[in-house]
């Protein structure tokens, strides 16, 4: 498999590191040469120190598990010629203390939204199946001892 990277940047400047009072707002870049401000949860580290506009790593966290879930459940859609038009998710997750007695992501709840146009339409059971498929393939939930929900929202004609 090939590797995957990140780059974390974080510059001290002028801030009192050793007092405390330091922001933890950093830089994320990616492979591809997106980046992104990254910053601790204000839930986590108060604000000042921490930037509630960046994306934290809870944040990356769930968006990651959301988005591998999408990517997989729009390959099977595609691959059973469901053409799919949108895909929403509103994905959350909780941070509570685990088995262990340590703070950990222990839920992660995707509640994604598809939309769907054309003739050949997928029935309830095919999506909640695709849904069950994406989550077994899915690299990231493979990956993390966080149990992950999927929660298909279907709209109110269903």
């Amino acid at each position: 498999m090939a590797p995957y990277t990140a780059q974390i940047l974080w510059q001290r400047g002028d801030q009192d590191f050793l007092g405390n009072t330091y922001s933890r707002r950093h830089s994320m870049r990616f492979d591809g040469g997106a980046e992104v401000p990254g910053s601790s949860s204000p839930h986590v580290v108060p604000l000042p120190f921490s930037d509630a506009a960046a994306v934290d790593p809870e944040e990356a966290f769930v968006a990651s598990l959301s988005s591998c879930h999408m990517l997989w459940f729009l390959t099977m859609a595609m691959k059973r010629k469901f053409n799919v038009d949108r895909y929403f998710d509103a994905a959350t997750g909780i941070m509570e203390k685990n088995a262990e007695g340590r703070l950990a992501m222990t839920v992660v709840t995707l509640r994604p939204e598809v939309t769907f146009s054309g003739d050949n339409l997928p029935t309830r059971e095919q999506i909640e199946h695709m849904h069950h498929r994406a989550h077994e393939e899915c690299f990231i939930a493979n990956s993390v001892k966080t149990e992950v929900r999927c929660e298909p929202v279907f709209a109110a004609a269903d």
